[in-house]
């Protein structure tokens, strides 16, 4: 995202659209879809600081990310739709 950069140890993330279908062939309406709870690192803060010393975050732009289903807030930049959370609302990194 140009010319945005997170403050602090807050990331921005791109939901990962999940399937349209299962794995049956049953076609998902949108209203019966939850929320993806993966996602796309598209910026990273410096890190946090703990006692004068500045902690880097573990996460970089481009990983594949898994985050809590409330984690973040939700916000539209240049017409995306994305979410900002913090480095501790993140469960892990898909490999």
């Amino acid at each position: 995202m140009k010319g945005f950069r997170p403050l602090g140890d807050r990331i921005l993330i791109k939901r990962i659209k999940e399937e349209e279908k299962t794995k049956g062939g049953i076609i998902i309406p949108d209203t019966a879809k939850e929320k993806p709870q993966e996602g796309k690192v598209i910026a990273v803060g410096k890190g946090k600081y703990d006692e004068g010393k500045l902690i880097p975050i573990e996460v970089k732009v481009g990983d594949k990310i898994l985050f809590g289903k409330y984690s973040g807030s939700e916000i539209k930049l240049e017409g995306e739709d994305l979410i900002i959370m913090r480095e501790d609302d993140i469960l892990g990194i898909l490999e």
